[in-house]
């Protein structure tokens, strides 16, 4: 069976006919459209406008660093009350709230054992002097050994040893204010069985209140003994009293890097254990320049803001001081009459273009 095939040859022409003339015309046109808008798309990416900032202008402010920090209202004095020695109270005279003078008894504890004892003593010690001077008068015409005599003198002294000794322990189960306070509540009845783990009340002396705070250990110069801090003891009424600093920690605690400073009130009433808040001021008022804190890029190694010099965003290596709620002080990098960035600093590049929307005014709250 003979194959037969059948061969196109391409003789160079060809006939169009007018729909598929159309489709070339349109997808030409299409594929022009499509270049062009591709170029156009990167040159703006290439030619893109400034980013819009707004600005402060730097200028010297009047600043006072105030620190504000937590400190609490603790008593001139402060004792708990404990018996020394265990026993039975047989005697309480706790008058709470009431104030009492130092020295007055506030509780006894039986000691009818130990008065006994010293009564036995008494006795014994009586007939050891009358031993003793019989001794001496015998010793006086050599009738009697200076051994003898020295033994009669021993046990004189020792039995008055005894005796002060007993008259000791019957002291300690008296308990006495320490000092002229104020007494708390009472926390025995009498006739309790205490120890010296038993508290029967606590004593406070209200005069001359103190305030303790902590302060971090950069601030140690501004807390030197004989200053004064303001101590808010009512946030209400928000009125300040004057406190003197009589005393400083000698050293800084290790676990928080702070320390301790105590002093004096000078007025207001309030109770001890309160808290209240402390302000003392870093140094004295000075000229500084103020930016908004959140100008500020933080780095691994400085600090930098953004300035605009002849139309070009610059970064700038700063360094800062004092801090307050919402500005912070530079201290070195800027001058007075820079043009820093507050707003759009994001979107800032180092010597890109910018363009200034407005300038706006640092308004700084004095402490």
């Amino acid at each position: 069976m003979n194959a037969k095939y059948t061969r196109l040859v391409y003789t160079g022409k060809m006939k169009f006919t007018p729909y598929f003339s159309s489709i070339l015309i349109s997808s030409a046109l299409l594929f022009s459209v499509s270049c062009k808008e591709k170029k156009n798309t990167f040159e703006q990416k290439g030619k893109s406008g400034p980013t819009t900032v707004d600005v402060i202008i730097a200028k010297s402010e009047q600043i006072g660093n105030q620190v504000e920090v937590n400190g609490s209202v603790v008593a001139n004095e402060f004792a708990e009350l404990r018996p020394e020695v265990s026993g039975l109270l047989t005697f309480l005279n706790i008058p709470e709230g009431a104030s009492v003078a130092k020295g007055t008894v506030m509780a006894r504890i039986n000691s009818a054992d130990l008065e006994a004892q010293v009564n036995k003593l008494t006795v014994q010690l009586e007939l050891a002097e009358k031993t003793e001077n019989r001794l001496k008068q015998l010793i006086d015409i050599n009738g009697v050994n200076q051994a003898d005599y020295d033994i009669a003198v021993n046990t004189v002294n020792g039995l008055k040893a005894d005796i002060a000794y007993s008259k000791t322990l019957i002291e300690k189960t008296v308990i006495r204010a320490p000092f002229t306070g104020v007494v708390g509540l009472r926390r025995v009845s009498a006739g309790s069985y205490v120890t010296p783990t038993s508290v029967l009340a606590t004593m406070q002396q209200l005069s001359q209140l103190r305030i303790d705070f902590m302060v971090p250990e950069s601030y140690q110069k501004y807390v030197q003994k004989g200053s004064t801090v303001e101590v808010l003891l009512d946030k209400s009424g928000g009125e300040r009293q004057l406190a003197r600093i009589i005393a400083t920690e000698p050293q800084i605690s290790e676990s928080s890097r702070n320390l301790t400073v105590r002093a004096v009130l000078n007025g207001g009433n309030v109770t001890p254990g309160s808290f209240v808040k402390v302000y003392l001021k870093e140094g004295a008022d000075k000229s500084s320049i103020l930016i908004p804190a959140n100008c500020i890029i933080p780095d691994s190694r400085s600090k930098k803001v953004v300035t605009v010099k002849d139309g070009k965003a610059f970064f700038v290596n700063v360094e800062t001081g004092a801090r307050q709620e919402e500005y912070i002080e530079v201290t070195q990098g800027l001058s007075v009459g820079d043009s820093v960035v507050v707003s759009g600093v994001l979107f800032t590049r180092p010597d890109a273009p910018v363009k200034v929307r407005s300038v706006r005014d640092l308004k700084v709250v004095n402490k």
